[in-house]
């Protein structure tokens, strides 16, 4: 590995931590900056950083590695500072990035066999989940695949149980099995952007709404936070308390927090999507739902502006 001193680093950086393990992995190119041998190498990443510093105003280099044809790995900002590499993952991912072939080309075996390397060293130290997720992403860093375009994932996307979360045990109706409706809301309040933050926030929403409001259980069937994880609320089978005379026949997603003027990010956003697709192919959901905001359907704030503008762009969204 090239370490920053070796290849030049200008003497700026980034103060912004990363909480590991990191649960995605997003891989680039960077075109134009193609080179072959360690001294090229350096050239180019110094002209990267220039351009991404003095250029994008952004702290530092955007990624965390870089991979040469050459098969040397570069350390951009390395394993534990946040990337300006893919908006909406940066606080969640690590960014690799391969020196940019020509069009039409693949990175060189070399270069291949070392990113292959080092995605296997990030799981082994520590800094990827072993169950790490690359995103689907295109045409520029902020854009994501709809799902329902792309090949339909089977199976679930991972799914922390009550368990996990150490949740109350309670007693609610069943479901109307397969659901009709996807509800999208937000629970206002705080939110949260790492795994054992989120954990404490669900068991904090579950109590506030049981011993202030008097429900059976956590409202939601399902709440998604900024770490970009689901997290199980009442589950597929059991109603939730979150949209009256819709609970035994919609489920509830909810995402942790306000998103009135702020979205959720691009992390969160995927694990709903990937939730959406795993509810139609387990057959909780049926294949011609509805998916409406809980403002559709009755007289509330959420699921916030910003996040329902989003919705409005699913597929079976009906206002």
């Amino acid at each position: 590995m090239v370490s920053r001193k070796e290849w030049g680093a200008e003497a700026v950086g980034c103060g912004t931590k990363l909480t590991m393990p990191v649960n995605f992995l997003v891989t680039h190119h960077v075109p134009g900056l193609e080179c072959h041998n360690q001294t090229v190498c350096s050239q180019r990443l110094r002209e990267l950083q220039a351009h991404h510093v003095h250029n994008n105003s952004w702290c530092d280099m955007a990624y965390n590695f870089l991979v040469g044809d050459n098969g040397r790995v570069y350390e951009g900002v390395g394993w534990n500072i946040q990337g300006m590499h893919t908006q909406g993952y940066n606080n969640v991912s690590l960014g690799f990035a391969f020196f940019g072939t020509k069009e039409g080309h693949s990175p060189s075996p070399a270069a291949l066999s070392a990113m292959e390397g080092l995605i296997s060293y990030a799981v082994q130290k520590g800094h990827l989940s072993s169950t790490y997720v690359q995103p689907l992403l295109v045409k520029g860093e902020d854009c994501l695949v709809p799902l329902q375009k792309a090949s339909p994932k089977k199976g679930c996307p991972y799914i922390v149980p009550r368990s996990a979360w150490e949740a109350r045990e309670a007693h609610c109706p069943r479901m109307n099995l397969p659901a009709k409706y996807v509800i999208i809301i937000h629970t206002s309040g705080r939110t949260c952007n790492m795994s054992d933050e989120c954990r404490l926030l669900v068991q904090d929403i579950q109590s506030f709404l049981m011993d202030r409001l008097n429900l059976c259980d956590i409202g939601y069937n399902f709440l998604v936070g900024q770490d970009g994880v689901v997290y199980e609320g009442v589950g597929w089978n059991v109603q939730g308390s979150h949209t009256t005379g819709y609970n035994d026949i919609a489920l509830g997603i909810a995402f942790m927090g306000t998103f009135s003027g702020t979205p959720p990010n691009a992390a969160a956003l995927e694990a709903a999507q990937n939730l959406i697709q795993c509810a139609v192919d387990k057959g909780y959901l049926t294949p011609n739902y509805l998916l409406v905001g809980q403002s559709d359907v009755i007289k509330t704030l959420s699921p916030g502006k910003a996040l329902y503008n989003i919705i409005s762009s699913w597929p079976h969204f009906k206002h």
